[in-house]
């Protein structure tokens, strides 16, 4: 897929060479799974990739890129256009190159209000949603599901769950009773990543208490964000764990929410 772009110049950014790297280990990690458990591609969604490239790299507050949106909206949006083509070739290549599901990361959510968020965020992502299944469609890829994870839009929930994705997912600090309440599709999420630092027994109840809150149909069980770099891999072993059976249990007895969430 070749994209066209205009910075200093006329540009043709071709992402299934410049990137073909990225699809050569999606195709052998495919491969080296065997079918054991799914394949998840992804990428940053086009505001949080603005941030990055605007900061010069990661920032706690993104005044710079947050500058922009301020004082040069037509700029932003043009930075913004750009980036949700190019990203839009990027997951349709990491489908052809073996990735069955696919996750659009919008990390930096988290510092825009509603407002600029869905001005300059959401409409973004809806494109990329409509994008990419169009071209997997013509391309003949099947049926990718997608996920959409905005960090800290706590306040779009209910718009995320219209955007054109499979899942909308949750950081940690969002209620799952409010999330149910406001979400229409299947959700993933929320355990706080630094709940994997408590012991066993306490990070088995957080576990528990997670699923039982969010019961088990329309649900991915996943941490509410990344998981760190010094987590204890026994730790992760408790929490998958955990999260099988206490989803068994749940459904043995019958999900409370099976007649809320289908």
């Amino acid at each position: 897929a070749v994209v066209s772009t205009q910075s200093t110049g006329d540009a043709n950014v071709d992402v299934s060479t410049k990137l073909k790297y990225v699809y050569e280990a999606i195709t052998l990690t495919r491969q080296k799974l065997e079918g054991k458990v799914p394949l998840i591609g992804f990428s940053g969604a086009p505001y949080t990739l603005m941030g990055y490239m605007i900061e010069g790299g990661g920032s706690k507050t993104m005044s710079k890129a947050k500058k922009w949106l301020y004082t040069q909206p037509e700029a932003s949006h043009k930075l913004l256009k750009l980036l949700t083509k190019v990203i839009i070739a990027y997951l349709i290549e990491q489908v052809a190159a073996g990735a069955q599901l696919l996750q659009v990361f919008e990390s930096s959510a988290e510092h825009l209000g509603p407002a600029l968020f869905e001005k300059y965020s959401l409409p973004y992502l809806e494109e990329i949603a409509a994008g990419v299944k169009q071209g997997i469609t013509e391309r003949g890829l099947g049926d990718v599901p997608l996920i959409v994870f905005a960090k800290g839009a706590y306040h779009s929930i209910s718009k995320l769950s219209y955007a054109g994705y499979n899942v909308v997912g949750l950081d940690w600090t969002v209620d799952p009773n409010i999330a149910r309440d406001f979400c229409h599709i299947a959700v993933q999420g929320n355990l706080d990543p630094c709940a994997l630092y408590s012991p066993k027994e306490d990070l088995i109840e957080k576990t528990t208490e997670m699923v039982r809150q969010f019961g088990v149909r329309n649900y991915i069980a996943n941490l509410g964000h990344g998981i760190y770099p010094d987590m204890d891999p026994e730790s992760v072993r408790t929490f998958v764990d955990t999260v099988h059976s206490v989803s068994e249990e749940i459904m043995k007895k019958g999900d409370p929410y099976s007649q809320l969430y289908t």
